[in-house]
């Protein structure tokens, strides 16, 4: 399956959540990012995967605004996001449509702000109300997340790691962003914790209509969660398509080499005698 760029045939442009096109970003004399395009539709999901350095993280920074392009075009929510945000008052705006959860929780978390007042701190950015609307839709939040009151209240440093993405996952939503952007969000936490947060996600997806852009290595993420794919490789796009049909059939051959590394059922790893 070669690589394709969307057309307006595949997406319209009033139809697109997310449209990215021609998507440039140099560092010096090093291109992380060369001429990627894409769409996302209102609560669809797309996974960007490929290795470390593969520049799927340098994309979605440029997606929420953390970087600037070299060139090319991002438009979320029929916005131009391309150029940096002028002022406050555009800067809550587009945080109000986009946001991000990272993949380390406890470093984006406040250590000295307990889950509630995090959450309570975007819906007054973003949001306002009374402090009493603010706490029901607290309590709601940590319910969609599955966080109780005593969680909510508890400071980072007493919860588990799933626990910590939970609040970042509820952080995020305060805001009611039209895209969620998941850079490697669930890498950190353990087997089955990861579970239990991406039929979270998949959840808060269904509930709330929520369009996700999943950037992973992992191929068994993102077929859990996502509905198409793009294969990224020295900062190109090599292969598209729906997640299913690419992972199942890959095209290219890097492709066919990230599928072909993902352990098989009954697979163990054998142990290596230690010289001394």
């Amino acid at each position: 399956m070669a690589d394709t760029a969307p057309s307006s045939a595949d997406t319209a442009a009033g139809d697109a959540l997310l449209q990215v096109r021609s998507l440039r970003r140099e560092f010096g004399p090093t291109v992380a990012v060369d001429d990627v395009s894409f769409d996302i539709a209102p609560g669809g999901s797309l996974a960007i995967v490929g290795e470390s350095g593969s520049g799927k993280t340098t994309i979605a920074k440029m997606v929420v605004g953390l970087l600037a392009p070299t060139s090319g075009t991002i438009v979320a929510c029929g916005r131009d996001r391309s150029t940096p945000a002028r002022g406050a008052a555009e800067r809550r705006r587009r945080g109000s449509e986009v946001q991000i959860v990272f993949q380390d929780p406890y470093s984006s978390l406040d250590p000295r702000q307990s889950g509630a007042a995090a959450i309570d701190e975007v819906l007054a950015l973003h949001r306002g109300g009374t402090r009493e609307e603010r706490d029901r839709r607290v309590a709601e939040l940590g319910e969609l997340v599955g966080l109780d009151q005593r969680q909510l209240g508890a400071l980072p440093r007493a919860l588990s790691g799933g626990q910590r993405q939970r609040v970042a996952i509820a952080r995020a939503l305060a805001a009611e962003p039209r895209l969620l952007i998941l850079d490697e969000s669930v890498a950190a936490l353990d087997v089955s914790i990861q579970a239990q947060v991406l039929n979270l996600l998949a959840d808060v997806r269904e509930r709330t209509g929520v369009s996700y852009l999943l950037i992973s290595h992992d191929l068994a993420v993102v077929r859990q969660i996502t509905d198409d794919v793009i294969v990224m490789h020295r900062g190109q796009v090599v292969e598209r398509g729906r997640t299913r049909e690419v992972l199942d059939a890959p095209q290219h051959e890097y492709t066919q080499l990230l599928r072909a590394s993902v352990p098989a059922p009954g697979w163990t790893p054998v142990r290596r005698s230690v010289r001394t």
